[in-house]
């Protein structure tokens, strides 16, 4: 199933959030992307009935099979593009907002072959 950037964005923050906080609610999602919370709401329940994520009765939101499968996807492809780019020599703060940008649109093929290339490079 495809879904949008955004939603891929969401569920990378929420990794990103769950792994440094070990918990994640919709105001620490808002806080880290400056996002204002009825917007983060709204994308939430969205993600939720798709099947994305799971909300408890306090609120904290957790990742569900798909959701995580998406979100470490993602944060491998944007982790894997920043330190390529900056070996490269472009600065951290460019890489970083390239690598975000790069991460939505290569294709799983083009990123594997790249990651295999990079790796082989590497070793030499």
């Amino acid at each position: 199933m495809q879904i949008r950037e955004s939603a891929e964005n969401y569920l990378e923050t929420i990794l990103i959030l769950q792994n440094r906080l070990g918990q994640v609610r919709s105001i620490d999602i808002a806080h880290e992307l400056s996002y204002a919370k009825p917007s983060v709401s709204v994308a939430m329940k969205k993600l939720r009935v798709n099947g994305y994520i799971g909300i408890d009765s306090d609120g904290y939101i957790t990742l569900l099979d798909n959701g995580r499968e998406i979100a470490e996807k993602i944060y491998e492809r944007h982790t894997f593009l920043t330190d390529w780019l900056i070996t490269l020599g472009v600065n951290p703060k460019t890489a970083t907002e390239d690598a975000c940008r790069i991460e939505h649109a290569i294709s799983s093929e083009t990123f594997e072959v790249l990651k295999a290339h990079v790796t082989l490079n590497r070793r030499r």
